[in-house]
């Protein structure tokens, strides 16, 4: 059990001794870092254009800074482990800004819904950049975030599993479309070692999960089940399962991770999940996506008295849901370098994102014939 909890904080793999042996001893880049950029542009445009169309959204502007008074910061779980960066700001101010750097803009994008005046079906998108320094720092994990973050406007009556699904969907049919398209425009994308994605992505709950593999950690879960079904959108993060742990810390005051709900006869909870894949690459497990249906006011209570956070209820941001001053709506991320990383068959993410990197790690990568964009 103690792996268990100690699986709750998040990604990473926690020693550079553990990254040496799972980063690949073969491996040789499929594309030039010239064609690399240029494969990254045709995905991304792709992935907008259609992400668009998909989930009738459009482009806004989000910020890199907001301010700590709003409440509108991610912190990313429930325990307090992950901190932003706080700085004052303000030249020549009696009192400077007290600010942070975003971690993510997932509260933000629900107040923005209203700002930009969104209807029910409408939403927008975002080219999100945040800074995440408490991550250890692997192949897949690093301190500068780039992510289509997106927020759509839904009814109450959408609120529910099979609504979730079809989004879930949607979404799925963009990146395997992303996918096509990078391969027509790159042939050596494609071979025979490293299959696509596959036409259908496998809704499992979590707590399904957990019945199949009722001793592995949440990370060690997720390798099994991917070995069996390559992509998959876990449903319920956040929910205590039926060890005493959820599958994964998951904050309070986004997701719906605690409503009721029923699939196949069986009852479950929370409106919410990860999409999921396996890369062939790395051999191991990718999450692409985390997104659900959005808090209530009475989730976001019921949440945040069970994450024992209900001092937030104070906050700008929470009291607009509490008194009904933003839409409900149904929102996620996508993680762009992280998806750029799968799509062209690179084994570390620093292959398509420029960020920093230890020298621990930038050694492993030479060795391995890893080359890291500084």
């Amino acid at each position: 059990m103690a792996d268990k909890k100690a699986d709750l904080a998040g990604p990473g793999i926690s020693t550079y001794e553990e990254v040496d042996k799972i980063l690949p001893n073969d491996y040789a880049p499929l594309l030039t870092p010239k064609d690399t950029q240029k494969a990254i542009t045709l995905v991304k445009n792709y992935i907008e254009e259609c992400l668009c169309k998909e989930l009738n959204l459009m482009r806004v502007e989000v910020p890199l800074i907001v301010s700590v008074e709003s409440g509108v910061n991610d912190y990313l779980d429930r325990d307090g482990s992950r901190t932003p960066v706080e700085f004052p700001c303000g030249l020549g101010l009696d009192k400077p800004i007290k600010a942070q750097v975003v971690q993510a803009a997932t509260k933000w994008k629900r107040m923005a819904l209203s700002e930009f005046g969104m209807d029910v079906g409408e939403g927008l998108y975002t080219d999100m950049r945040a800074v995440r320094k408490d991550y250890f720092l692997d192949h897949d994990h690093s301190a500068y975030v780039d992510q289509w973050d997106w927020e759509r406007r839904i009814r109450a009556e959408d609120r529910n599993l099979d609504y979730l699904k079809d989004t879930v969907r949607k979404l799925y049919k963009v990146l395997r479309g992303a996918e096509s398209q990078a391969q027509k425009a790159f042939p050596a994308l494609k071979n025979s070692k490293q299959p696509n994605l596959p036409e259908e992505i496998k809704f499992l709950h979590a707590e399904d999960i957990l019945d199949m593999y009722p001793d592995l950690p949440r990370k060690q879960r997720e390798t099994a089940i991917l070995q069996k079904y390559p992509a998959v959108f876990i449903i319920g993060i956040g929910w205590v399962l039926g060890d005493g742990y959820p599958h994964e810390m998951r904050a309070a005051d986004y997701d719906d991770w605690v409503t009721p709900v029923k699939d196949g006869g069986k009852e479950y909870h929370g409106l919410n999940g990860d999409i999921l894949v396996w890369n062939s690459t790395t051999k191991r497990r990718h999450e692409l996506s985390s997104m659900g249906v959005r808090v209530t006011k009475e989730t976001l209570r019921e949440q945040l008295r069970l994450s024992n956070q209900e001092h937030f209820l104070k906050l700008p941001y929470h009291q607009a849901i509490v008194n009904d001053r933003i839409p409900l709506s149904v929102g996620g991320g996508i993680g762009q370098s992280r998806t750029y990383m799968y799509m062209l068959r690179k084994a570390h993410l620093g292959e398509c994102s420029v960020t920093v990197w230890p020298k621990e790690l930038k050694d492993i990568c030479n060795r391995k014939n890893i080359k890291v964009i500084e």
